[in-house]
């Protein structure tokens, strides 16, 4: 996915900023303030929500002079093509819409397709990092260096070690094997005290364990006795519900018995109510097939008696035309009387306006002259110039009378500020005067100067002497300390024969002894006493000046030549204005030539246009455009005159045409002749009528007939199709009467209303508590009565025994709570399970953090093994380019979670034992690599702010044109230093201006 365009409606301190032609490196720079952050928060508020306001720690960014909030931005992605993503202020993260260039359109849901179903942390930890990454480096301790980068390839951000720090922090806190303050390690040691000191008072109490046993054993036999009086009360209970369902049981038996005595019986469903119903459709249906045979007959008969005329009827459109056209006759006659009026009225205008042309010209040579729009335009744009140049020419003029007065007065300045300028000679001659005087106050100037010059070297001098002693004592102090470790070397080779030692020693003390000797005090001192021998000649010789040399007023030459300096500045800038002044003067006149050239050329184009539409020239000088205009309207009238002629014609032959047809039409349809134009219409209308009244009645007769004819099949069809039913349902029951058949349903009846019963029977019982085969026990054992009083009197037993051992408990209870209530037993008894239940609840915790903690390290473990080395392949190739070379390999730690970088001498360092740019490095490969192979297939924006601002000039350029090489996804760099601005094409630069937040290209 690639960010095409920004336009951001209102979000921070930017208002309605458009950013358009974003690159794939875009660099984005700008000073504190100016817009970056807001920017990049922008991007991230669009694709994945506005902060919301329960986020108190986040910025909204809503803007503080607008009310519009939020913005759009448009992107292409690689699978859906261009997109423009809008977001703006709504319920929580902000009302999205997201518009297709394909036209499709769709909300959140298609925001989350096109980012891949990323959410805001793991877009910023994978795709966005800053500064903030490379500042947990400095802060962190050697040892939490290695698991920061580890997890940084592992999430993209610190949250892995974090969280793994935090587990074995809570861990830690709660219990260690061998510790004593966790929190866990003191419950177990405080319950293991207060047990020690139970089992002392449970001694004191020798008869409580006997009463123990002895409730115990009540209490087994009290479970026993519940037990069997709740087995007897179940009994009780199903007794009486047998009681209650023994006639419906027995009455169940009996109607099964009946419908097996029956059998089965071969009939159809509602077989006799079917008949009856066939039965009862059969005789209606031949009363209407006799009905419909006697009327079609009548009206086969009706439709012979009626015969309209259908060749007059076929020419009916024609006829119902020429009736509509006489109407028009009349309208026609009053039209062309209108057309005769209005021609005479175009030839008198015709002639006014021949007259006011006053042209030697007929008709023919008048619609000969061309008047389209091209000759209309020229005219006009002829005209208009000649009353331009008029004007322009009266300008013109009092310019030039301006111009020539601005020149004259500026040549009187000239004139009186070269009176005011000394001449050459003059001027040299003070010049000379001034090179050749002293000025006392410069000279004492110059002879102070000199005097602190040499007291501050003779400070100088004197500090270093003191310096130079101290450190020949020093170095003596140094010599005599070898000199002593030398001869010691060199007594104890001796000493055990070790020659080596020996020669060693000797030879450390003849060079230690060179080295001394020829040892001198540095040139220093010497060069400072050259250059104060110097400066005090110098001073000598100033003296000597200052005794000796003779004064001049030098300040009275300056300002001599001072005046005469803004003199000549005045005279050149007079000057400068007399050139500008008759620049404009030439100005004035070239305007003139321009003028005259302009004016014989129109004159020019005025004449060939006048011959074009012959004209005389005394009339185009000045009525140009009215007589163009007369002329074009001439021949609009004249046209129109023509049209007029053309329509008479037109309606001549109308009216004919209508009067021919009707006479046609009379004469073959019509009995009476010689009949006028309008009765002949009325007449043919008339008859008209008359045939199409015949038409629709004959239709009428023959739809009529078909119909009743289809009802006569389809009543005869049915017909036959009942009396098919009828011998089916006979056939089916294996019957040849019909008084068989209703013998054989009465059979059917009685079977289905025993079966009914059955049904009811068996739904009764089925909410029963007893089983069917209880039920049938039951049915064979003695009168229910008598059982159910035995179990009563049993059931009462059981109560009265069990209210005895009750009491016994009771006593029992109450000797055990006197033996705990009266010593210490039962405080400690409750202390101890009072800490008993703290230390199981506190065990719970410490579980789910050791549980937590397990999960992670598994997580971590699959990770290392299945996709971290795809990651580190790309990031050893990362670390290389940007180490040049010196580091070339990263190893995974076989236990716990960090890495080990090789260098190119194959040495082994931990993350802890690198150098701090070196580490940065490092992270920054490590982050790139993350991304680029993890997660390859989503090609969103990778968005750096500031990251490399530590590096030096060589780091910075190589991480530069490391990311320069990230082909495949779009880079935006955030970044307030200059001096990084030349590593990047000044196109793919856009710089933020503080204060108004405006883009400069």
């Amino acid at each position: 996915m690639k960010i095409l365009e920004l336009h951001i409606y209102g979000y921070g301190q930017l208002e309605n900023v458009q950013i358009t032609n974003l690159h794939d490196f875009q660099v984005f720079y700008g000073e504190n303030e100016a817009g970056k952050s807001t920017i990049m928060a922008f991007i991230h508020g669009i694709l994945f929500g506005f902060p919301t306001k329960q986020q108190s720690l986040v910025l909204r960014y809503e803007p503080k002079h607008s009310t519009k909030y939020g913005g759009k931005i448009r992107i292409y992605h690689e699978s859906h093509g261009g997109a423009v993503i809008e977001r703006v202020k709504g319920k929580a993260a902000g009302d999205v819409k997201v518009v297709l260039d394909n036209g499709r359109m769709g909300g959140e849901e298609l925001l989350k397709e096109l980012t891949g179903n990323f959410d805001k942390s793991l877009f910023q930890a994978i795709f966005s990092f800053n500064l903030h990454g490379l500042q947990n480096i400095h802060q962190m301790k050697s040892e939490e260096i290695g698991k920061f980068l580890f997890s940084a390839g592992t999430l993209g951000t610190e949250r892995l070690s974090k969280t793994e720090g935090f587990l074995q922090k809570e861990l830690d806190a709660r219990f260690k094997p061998s510790g004593k303050k966790p929190l866990l390690n003191e419950k177990l040691q405080a319950l293991h005290e207060i047990n020690e000191e139970l089992k002392i008072a449970e001694a004191k109490n020798k008869n409580y364990s006997n009463l123990v046993e002895k409730k115990e054993m009540l209490q087994e036999e009290l479970t026993g006795i519940n037990e069997s009086i709740q087995e007897l009360g179940a009994m009780i209970e199903k007794l009486n519900e047998w009681k209650r369902i023994e006639s419906t049981v027995k009455d169940e038996k009996w109607t099964s018995k009946e419908l097996k005595e029956l059998g089965e019986i071969g009939f159809p469903a509602r077989g006799i109510e079917r008949v009856e119903n066939i039965n009862q459709l059969i005789h209606p249906y031949r009363a209407e097939i006799n009905s419909m045979t006697e009327r079609i007959g009548i009206l086969k008969k009706e439709i012979a008696m009626i015969q309209p005329d259908h060749s007059f009827l076929k020419n009916e459109p024609a006829l119902l035309s020429l009736l509509d056209q006489v109407p028009l006759y009349e309208q026609l006659k009053q039209e062309k009387l209108k057309c005769e009026t209005k021609l005479l009225t175009i030839e008198e205008e015709l002639s006014i306006t021949k007259e006011k042309l006053h042209l030697n010209l007929n008709e023919e040579n008048i619609f000969s002259i061309n008047t389209n729009i091209y000759m209309k335009n020229q005219v006009d744009i002829v005209s208009r110039k000649v009353q331009r140049l008029e004007e322009v020419k009266e300008e013109l003029e009092n310019q030039y009378q301006e111009e020539k007065g601005n020149l004259e007065e500026i040549e009187k300045e000239v004139r009186l500020s070269e009176r005011h300028v000394l001449t050459v000679q003059e001027r040299l001659r003070l010049e000379e005067k001034l090179t050749s005087g002293n000025d006392k106050k410069s000279i004492e100037g110059e002879l102070r100067a000199l005097q602190d010059k040499i007291e501050f070297y003779q400070q100088i001098n004197e500090r270093d002497k003191a310096t130079s002693a101290k450190q020949d004592k020093q170095k003596k102090l140094q010599f005599y300390l070898f000199e002593f470790i030398l001869a010691a070397v060199t007594l104890y080779g001796l000493l055990s024969k070790q020659w080596f030692l020996v020669t060693l020693g000797l030879l450390g003390c003849s060079l230690i002894a060179i080295f001394m000797t020829k040892t001198k005090k540095q040139s220093k001192e010497v060069d400072l006493n050259q250059t104060l021998n110097g400066l005090r000649e110098k001073e000598k010789e100033l003296t000597k000046i200052l005794h000796s040399a003779e004064y001049i007023d030098i300040t009275n030459l300056e300002e001599q030549l001072e005046l005469d300096n803004q003199r000549k500045e005045e005279l050149q800038i007079v000057k400068m204005k007399l050139k500008q002044q008759q620049a404009q003067y030439e100005k004035v006149i070239a305007k003139f030539e321009q003028w005259e050239l302009e004016s014989a050329q129109n004159k020019e184009k005025l004449l060939s246009i006048s011959n074009e539409l012959r004209i005389p020239e005394y009339i185009a000088n000045s009525f140009l455009l009215e007589a163009f205009e007369l002329i074009e309207h001439y021949k609009l009238i004249y046209r129109e005159k023509k049209q007029l002629h053309s329509r008479i014609e037109q309606i001549n032959q109308q009216q004919e045409k209508i009067i021919k047809s009707l006479h046609h039409f009379e004469k073959l349809y019509l009995n009476e002749k010689g009949l006028d134009l309008y009765n002949a219409a009325y007449v043919l209308r008339n008859k008209l009528k008359e045939e199409h009244g015949k038409l629709i009645t004959s239709q009428e007769r023959l739809a009529k007939l078909t119909d009743l004819e289809a009802d006569l099949r389809q009543k005869s069809q049915e017909l036959t199709h009942l009396q098919s039913e009828y011998k089916k349902l006979i056939s089916s029951a294996q019957v040849e009467t019909e008084q068989q058949f209703y013998e054989l349903g009465a059979k059917a009846e009685k079977k289905v209303k025993l079966a009914e019963k059955l049904e009811s029977l068996q739904s009764q019982l089925q909410y029963s508590i007893l089983s069917e085969q209880e039920r049938e026990n039951f049915l064979q054992i003695r009168p229910s009565d008598e059982l159910l009083t035995e179990c009563n009197q049993e059931v009462q037993l059981l109560q009265a025994k069990l209210k005895k051992i009750l009491e016994e408990q009771a006593s029992i209870k109450y000797e055990i709570q006197v033996l705990e209530e009266g010593g210490i037993y039962s405080d400690i008894l409750h202390h101890y399970k009072q800490k008993k239940f703290e230390l199981e609840e506190a065990a719970k915790e410490w579980s789910v953090y050791c549980l937590a903690q397990e999960i992670l390290s598994d997580t971590i473990e699959k990770y290392k093994n299945i996709h971290l080395p795809m990651m580190l392949s790309k990031a050893e190739e990362y670390l290389l380019f940007l180490t040049d070379g010196n580091y070339h390999r990263i190893h995974l730690q076989d236990t716990g979670s960090g890495f080990l970088v090789e260098r190119k001498d194959r040495t082994i360092f931990e993350a802890n034992e690198l150098s701090q740019a070196t580490t940065e490095q490092l992270y920054v490969a490590i982050r790139l690599a993350f991304a680029v192979t993890l997660y390859e297939k989503h090609l969103l924006p990778i968005i750096i702010d500031d990251s490399f601002v530590n590096f030096d000039a060589n780091r910075t350029e190589k991480v530069i044109e490391l990311l320069k090489g990230l082909e495949r996804n779009q880079l935006l760099f955030f970044t307030c230093h200059k001096h990084l601005l030349p590593h990047f094409p000044r196109e793919n630069v856009l710089f933020l201006e503080k204060g108004a937040v405006q883009i400069i290209s």
